[in-house]
């Protein structure tokens, strides 16, 4: 899915609008392709050099020119050879998602997108609207954390957002394919990286706001910054009319949204002053009942995502679809057509044993809601697993180990280590474990019922662990990991399904 323009682009329509740049040489260059790895460059290309967190572009600016690039774009000046086109620019990625969008047409204007972004909720929205706008007749496609796919096809998405060029690329593919409306998970890291610059939004999201990279950003006001972006900078559709702003009123950063915005706006939660609210609802093993209120008339729900954050993500994408123009009646028809979101509180297990839940809860506030959901289906114990990641945010550790103390026994383990030792990891854990009142035990103690915590670095001794433990009536909740198939060991990416260790595990104890 990754198709070229037939036919070459002069390099002054790829530049015109972009603020600041100076270009020495011909600015009529008939640029062939756009590149911002040097391997990928061909003849008669623009190589854009990115200066990235752990190397720089202008060192592969020799190699790019090697592979026949014909115009080189960065920040500082650079000496080129003679018949080579310059051009220097204020921000290397804002050139970049400029130049990419100009290249492949401004596909962007020909879609209605939805940019949902939030620390929690982006992916289930995001299935929750594709299966509304989908019963509806609409033409999908989704970009987001457990793929990318359109209509039939389905890619691997290596990132929840991709970088500006290979964003352009895919949404011009998916509009070339006949897709009419786009829905994408937007990340942080994207917003903060002008990812998503020169794209014509029609509807923003907001979720939420909770702890998370804090690796990547300083500081909670700097990361809300970062997705206040979309916002407040880039909201507007193809046409330059202000796209629509939907807001979380259950969030104190939607309450400051709402305040900031200058587009139009539509609330959603259970706060009474949102526009979409539920007037009753109803919480059970099955899923959730609800009867919301809205601009547009009632709408009935009747879903089989479970708990008080899935009720959430449903209000969130009614009163997305709603905003679109859709009906009450296609919101309700869609939201019941959608049976589960991979790796989000996905259930496994015989009926008559426990239930086992895999779920990609990796923050403090997902992993306490994810337990939250579980309280209400009255299982007589719980029983979690999760770890945290290596090289990230260790801030988190305690305050993870203090959401996971909801449970009745946790067995802390390794998520991605990456660099760290899984050990050292969980010990950063341990802290917020005693601090909620859970102590460290033994595994005969486990093994009598006791409550409190065991620390086994193994993840898949971990859930083997927790399903032997479990019993008939009881929940284990496997977290962090979601959807995800690999663990990361050092740079090393080995295959680890949390999804199939549960299978295993409950054909091993339960038959």
């Amino acid at each position: 899915m990754h198709p070229e323009p037939t036919s070459s682009i002069p390099l002054k329509r790829l530049l015109a609008g972009l603020e600041g740049c100076r270009l020495q040489g011909d600015e009529n260059l008939a640029v062939t392709g756009v590149a911002y790895h040097s391997g990928e460059v061909i003849p008669g290309g623009v190589f854009v050099a990115l200066k990235g967190v752990r190397t720089d572009g202008r060192r592969f600016v020799a190699e790019a020119i090697a592979n026949g690039a014909a115009a080189i774009v960065s920040e500082q000046e650079l000496e080129v050879p003679a018949g080579l086109t310059n051009v220097r620019v204020n921000q290397a990625r804002l050139a970049l998602a400029h130049i990419s969008a100009a290249f492949y047409g401004h596909p962007s204007r020909e879609l209605v997108l939805v940019g949902i972004t939030g620390t929690n909720g982006k992916t289930s929205t995001s299935y929750l609207l594709e299966a509304i706008l989908s019963n509806a007749g609409r033409q999908v496609g989704v970009l987001g954390t457990v793929n990318y796919r359109a209509l039939a096809e389905t890619w691997p998405a290596p990132v929840t957002t991709p970088e500006s060029l290979d964003l352009q690329r895919l949404l011009r593919a998916m509009r070339s394919r006949g897709v009419s409306h786009v829905v994408m998970e937007v990340s942080s890291h994207a917003l903060d990286l002008r990812r998503v610059d020169r794209t014509a939004f029609d509807v923003g999201v907001f979720t939420n706001l909770s702890q998370d990279h804090l690796d990547y950003h300083r500081n909670l006001d700097d990361y809300f910054a970062a997705k206040a972006r979309l916002f407040l900078e880039l909201l507007a559709n193809g046409s330059g009319a202000p796209g629509l702003a939907v807001l979380n009123l259950d969030d104190p950063r939607g309450e400051e949204l709402r305040a900031q915005v200058r587009v139009p706006c539509l609330t959603y939660g259970c706060h009474p002053k949102s526009q979409v609210r539920p007037l009753s609802h109803r919480f059970h093993p099955q899923g959730i009942e609800a009867r919301l209120a809205s601009p547009a008339g009632e709408v009935m729900i009747d879903s089989r995502l479970v708990g008080p954050f899935n009720l959430a993500n449903i209000l969130a994408a009614a009163a997305t679809a709603l905003g679109l123009g859709l009906s009450p009646q296609e919101v309700s028809r869609g939201i019941a057509a959608l049976s589960g979101v991979p790796g989000r509180l996905e259930r496994f297990g015989p009926a008559g044993g426990p239930g086992v839940f895999v779920d990609y809860a990796h923050t403090p506030d997902a992993l306490a809601q994810a337990l939250g959901a579980l309280q209400q289906l009255d299982f007589a114990r719980i029983i979690t697993v999760f770890g945290c990641g290596g090289d990230r945010d260790r801030k988190k550790r305690p305050l993870m180990g203090t959401a996971a103390a909801l449970s009745h026994l946790v067995v802390v383990t390794s998520d991605n280590p990456r660099g760290e030792e899984p050990l050292a990891i969980i010990r950063e854990i341990e802290p917020g474990l005693a601090a909620a009142g859970l102590a460290r035990i033994s595994g005969a103690a486990a093994g009598k019922g006791e409550r409190g915590y065991l620390l086994i670095p193994d993840r898949r001794e971990a859930i083997r662990l927790a399903i032997s433990l479990a019993r008939p009536g009881d929940a284990v909740l496997v977290a962090g990991k979601g959807h995800e198939n690999y663990q990361i060991w050092g740079s090393e990416r080995r295959h680890f399904d949390d999804r199939e260790e549960v299978t295993l595990g409950l054909k091993e104890c339960h038959g």
